[in-house]
């Protein structure tokens, strides 16, 4: 099992999710997040943001569905046909256990 983990624009979160749900992966978590990246803020006239809005995307996969799912955000996250900074990041860690609470069962 894996984590993936994606902090995407705000503006993104419905089309990534619709065509997440679209193939089948329903299971997500969500949350708002607020940071910079590599662009290190944004400056805009004599005002300079440096925690920009994101919102955070949180899903448990099998393995064998890392490139599908990685793919999918990928192509949904991104805005223009090139891409633009600030877009996103994705990140996937390995998960060693997961249980579902109510019934106790172990795995997905």
């Amino acid at each position: 099992m894996l984590l993936l983990r994606a902090i995407i624009r705000p503006e993104k979160v419905k089309e990534v999710l619709d065509a997440l749900l679209q193939e089948g992966y329903s299971s997500v978590t969500k949350m708002e997040v607020y940071g910079r990246g590599k662009q290190k803020g944004i400056q805009i006239g004599d005002v300079f943001y440096d925690e920009i809005p994101k919102e955070m995307i949180f899903m448990v996969i099998e393995d064998g569905v890392k490139e599908i799912v990685k793919d999918i955000i990928m192509e949904h996250a991104r805005t223009g046909e090139n891409g633009n900074s600030g877009d996103g990041r994705i990140f996937i860690s390995p998960v060693d256990e997961a249980y579902t609470i109510s019934t106790e069962d172990e795995g997905l």
